[in-house]
């Protein structure tokens, strides 16, 4: 008769489940051995659960469909909460199977005892343990449900005595449901939307992840308005492509040009969008928000007028509602700023930098230039994140992912080997940053142990560039953000992969193609400025006055040689700036 463990990994076969990013141990090896047995599933043996975690949000995201990762009592499930908190932030469908002490020693501080609950409230939809045969398949079943249904994690708790424990009768039902309902606002709302849009001729719509499946709706309505099209960071592949009217990203890693165009609206229409950056949003014209979650509605711009709806749902029934517009001047003044604004980022590529101080920017300018037209990118939270938003375009068919949400380090290399292993026949490339891929490096042995052709570029900057922005726009000196690096490509080559070290940015093309063509696992250390800044397209008085006061600390400090080089390194922001 079959036992728990096999109960759990046939239910998980039902549901989709193609592996489990896990570490097997103690009370997670009942179920290690029901996979093998089973055959279907593969077990993917990380080095630390957070990488697993991580692996399994990104297989999610890529995807679209349910994934898996697991933790073994105490510390093995904790390492999980990082990579589960993203891919629940992110909207990613996981579940997380974390496996406990045995039940009878519950309430005892026996050895690794945690409490299951407690600890994964807060990341998660549905969360709760199984201590008896007839709980467990109701409790993964709702879990699975949960996750798929809900777009976040779910976490079902196993005593470990529980798994080898033969299965009882289940009298409720096992079989997935996902039924795709139409959601649109009623026919009042849509009428009152439309005679708005109607009515205003200074019109932007601002996109988000919540569009990704609405591309030539947005580019029809947007058509229809002579409205220029802004949107965040997470819907850049799904939006920027194939669009005349695109101005760009806003936001932190964003540009002038979209925040310019929000600014000059007399309406602005946020879609699918919770863009959590409120000092971004203008606060001098009327402001719709479509949301299929209409809690999220006016929590981040005060909004006139709000609806619930999926994006392309709404879209499909409003437009025929909607007037062609003629007065193309509002349009026409985004688009041609927006060129300028691109013009402008050319400079940055233009200048490349000079040995062990190579621009950011020309490097993710040849990414760019130089990976397929369907790759898979991950980039790190922090320098990374904005070299990637700024200069790696949409083609239709590319994705990227991100701590985007939850804003962590160390995300890019394991979001890498979940995409990689989902879907084995795309370029997968990670842009990390050294300070985060030093916290999980050892799962570059993950990479080589699954032979996953991944390409790791790395912007060594020598520092946490980000935080060392943070602290001088804050008027503080940065202290503590420097990175002693090991020699990254050295390492890459004792763990069994490709790896080069650039130093000169004339060699950099050659040595990325070379990369990107390498049948196998590969990286390249990028050695970039570590003076690098990335301007935000609104800079207060205050970054600014932050930033001088910062270098003068500095130059008290006999730190002086350090602020010449940052004003030398950076002419083109402060040019941008007077």
């Amino acid at each position: 008769m079959a036992n728990i463990a096999d109960q759990m990994v046939q239910m998980l076969v039902n549901a989709g489940i193609k592996r489990i990013y896990a570490v097997t141990g103690d009370s997670l090896n009942e179920v290690n051995d029901a996979v093998r047995r089973e055959g279907s599933i593969q077990w993917v043996h990380v080095r630390h659960e957070e990488a697993g975690a991580y692996a399994a949000g990104a297989e999610a995201q890529v995807t679209g469909q349910l994934a898996c990762c697991a933790g073994s009592s105490g510390p093995g499930h904790v390492h999980l909460i990082n990579g589960l908190y993203d891919a629940h932030r992110s909207g990613a469908p996981v579940i997380a199977i974390a496996s406990t002490i045995p039940s009878f020693e519950y309430g005892t501080e026996y050895f690794q005892e945690t409490n299951t609950i407690k600890l994964f409230d807060d990341c998660s939809y549905y969360n709760q343990v199984a201590t008896t045969p007839k709980q467990f398949p109701r409790m993964l079943q709702a879990g699975i449900q949960a996750a798929i249904h809900r777009k976040g994690v779910a976490v079902v708790g196993v005593p470990g005595d529980l798994t080898s424990v033969d299965t009882a009768e289940i009298l409720t039902s096992t079989v997935n449901y996902n039924p795709i309902p139409v959601i649109k606002p009623n026919d009042e709302d849509l009428a009152k939307l439309a005679g708005m849009l109607n009515q205003h001729k200074k019109i932007t719509l601002f996109c988000g992840i919540g569009c990704a499946d609405a591309h030539d709706e947005i580019v029809a309505l947007s058509k229809l308005l002579n409205a220029p099209v802004g949107y965040s960071f997470r819907a850049k592949m799904d939006i920027q492509y194939d669009n005349p009217n695109e101005v760009g990203m806003t936001g932190l890693l964003g540009l002038p040009s979209a925040y310019h165009s929000m600014q000059e609206s007399d309406l602005l229409v946020l879609l699918g969008t919770d863009f959590p950056y409120t000092p971004f949003m203008p606060s001098n014209c009327t402001i719709v928000q479509v949301d299929i979650k209409p809690e999220r509605i006016g929590r981040r711009a005060k909004v006139a007028v709000g609806l619930c709806g999926t994006v392309k749902d709404t879209l499909t029934a409003l437009m025929p509602m909607v007037q062609q517009h003629d007065d193309y001047s509002f349009l026409k003044a985004q688009l041609d700023f927006y060129a300028e604004v691109k013009k402008n980022m050319h400079t940055y590529v233009a200048d490349t930098g000079k040995k062990e101080n190579i621009h950011p920017e020309f490097v993710a300018s040849l990414i760019d230039e130089l990976a397929t037209d369907d790759a898979i990118f991950t980039v790190d939270t922090g320098m990374s994140c904005v070299w990637g938003a700024r200069y790696i375009n949409a083609t239709g068919k590319r994705k990227m992912i991100g701590s985007f949400n939850h804003g962590s380090m160390a995300n890019a290399m394991p979001q890498a080997i979940g995409a990689a292993l989902a879907m084995p026949g795309r370029q997968v490339i990670a842009l990390c940053g050294d300070g985060g891929l030093s916290m999980l490096l050892g799962d570059l042995a993950t990479i080589t142990q699954y032979k996953l052709p991944i390409k790791i570029i790395v912007f060594n900057n020598r520092s946490l560039g980000m935080v060392k922005l943070e602290m001088e726009v804050a008027g503080l000196p940065d202290w503590q953000t420097d990175m002693h690096n090991p020699d990254f490509a050295m390492v890459a080559q004792a763990m069994g992969m490709k790896g080069i070290t650039v130093t000169d940015p004339d060699e950099a093309k050659q040595a990325l193609r070379e990369a990107l063509m390498y049948n196998g696992p590969a990286l390249v250390n990028i050695f970039t400025d570590p003076n690098a800044l990335a301007m935000p397209p609104k800079v207060e008085l205050g970054q600014v006055k932050g930033m001088a006061l910062s270098m003068t600390k500095m130059m008290l400090n006999g730190r002086m040689d350090e602020v010449v080089y940052t004003i030398k390194a950076n002419y083109k922001h402060i040019k941008d700036l007077i």
